[in-house]
């Protein structure tokens, strides 16, 4: 895999080497002091995977971000000195197409060799994102489309959920679909994002400083609540455990997507006792196509971001290939649309 750092740090830019060094098939092509001199190297030579800083001279990590997305996308890793002192940089970052974020190797100084390890077990997640994303429409994952269960997709006094999936560019899309929808909404919203179990505390609460919702962390044995939004909150898969319950699992522990989009909304197909509706949004590979296709054979409704407002058309359109999606929108349109059809129940 090659790699650029973007890091003005020398003890910084160091530990990386290190790290990087730990593995053979790592190869650094380029090393930029400030976001701006990132942006004219990705232009020269894109690399196959981004280490971006947050706080750098003369143009910082967001800005970086924002304009390497636009530009010339590619996979970008936010690695910065301390992530939990930056939740709201690190959500800009997210929000236009950075991946994840991590401490870097330094900044855990009592556990240096577990620092290290930490994040080439990141790269290696992403790695495997960048392999599959060239093959929407393979199905040979642990998640079996098919239904397996004869529980109908409503009953009597039947209550609706919406399952939302997103991943990169996830933060700033949700934040346009959910500010768009009213305090008194009228169903259960549950909500799948890539993000790593440390960070998730800090969306749940720069969401909820966004929207009219409240926004809590699902935990085991939650039933998902009319009006409420739930974001999956750890590194293990969210899932229905019952008709309106809520639980987590750590199968398959192979997946590359955790928590999986595909897990949760293959779940509601199986379990859920009410009528639901499926919304993917953007983000990178192709987690939560199969679960959303799942959910239209199931005949519950399905919505797919378009390609124009997502930060990373990548399970949009792996969504689109398996026609998996009833109609495919721009953010901003999602929620009039989610309202029209919740407001039929």
């Amino acid at each position: 895999m090659k790699i650029g750092i973007v890091n003005d740090a020398p003890i910084a830019i160091e530990a990386l080497r290190r790290a990087l060094a730990q593995r053979k098939d790592h190869e650094i092509i380029w090393i930029a002091e400030d976001g701006q001199r990132a942006t004219e190297l990705c232009a020269w030579q894109l690399p196959d995977l981004v280490l971006m800083d947050l706080l750098m001279p003369v143009m910082d990590g967001v800005a970086a971000t924002r304009h390497i997305m636009t530009h010339t996308p590619c996979p970008i890793l936010v690695v910065t000195g301390d992530v939990g002192a930056n939740v709201s940089a690190v959500y800009e970052a997210m929000a236009y197409g950075a991946l994840d974020a991590i401490d870097t190797p330094t900044a855990l100084v009592k556990h240096p060799r577990n620092g290290a390890n930490s994040l080439l077990a990141k790269i290696d997640s992403i790695e495997k994102l960048i392999n599959q994303r060239q093959t929407p429409t393979d199905n040979g994952s642990a998640i079996n489309p098919a239904n397996k269960y004869a529980m109908p997709p409503q009953t009597a006094n039947s209550k609706y959920l919406v399952a939302i999936g997103a991943s990169a560019g996830g933060p700033a899309a949700l934040a346009t679909l959910l500010s768009q929808l009213p305090a008194d909404f009228p169903a259960a919203l549950v909500v799948v994002q890539h993000v790593d179990a440390q960070f998730a505390a800090g969306m749940a609460d720069w969401l909820a400083s966004q929207i009219k919702l409240p926004v809590q962390l699902a935990q085991a044995g939650d039933s998902p609540t009319p009006g409420c939004v739930l974001l999956a909150g750890t590194n293990d898969h969210l899932r229905l455990t019952r008709p309106f319950q809520l639980g987590y699992t750590e199968q398959p522990s192979g997946y590359p997507y955790r928590p999986s989009i595909d897990v949760f909304f293959q779940s509601v197909v199986e379990l859920w006792a009410g009528k639901a509706v499926g919304i993917l949004l953007t983000g990178m590979g192709r987690d939560g196509a199969l679960g959303l296709k799942a959910m239209r054979d199931k005949g519950y409704y399905t919505i797919a971001q378009d390609q124009e407002s997502s930060a990373v058309y990548g399970m949009p359109k792996a969504a689109a290939l398996l026609n998996a999606a009833d109609v495919i929108l721009p953010i901003n349109q999602i929620s009039e649309k989610l309202l029209s059809i919740v407001s039929k129940q």
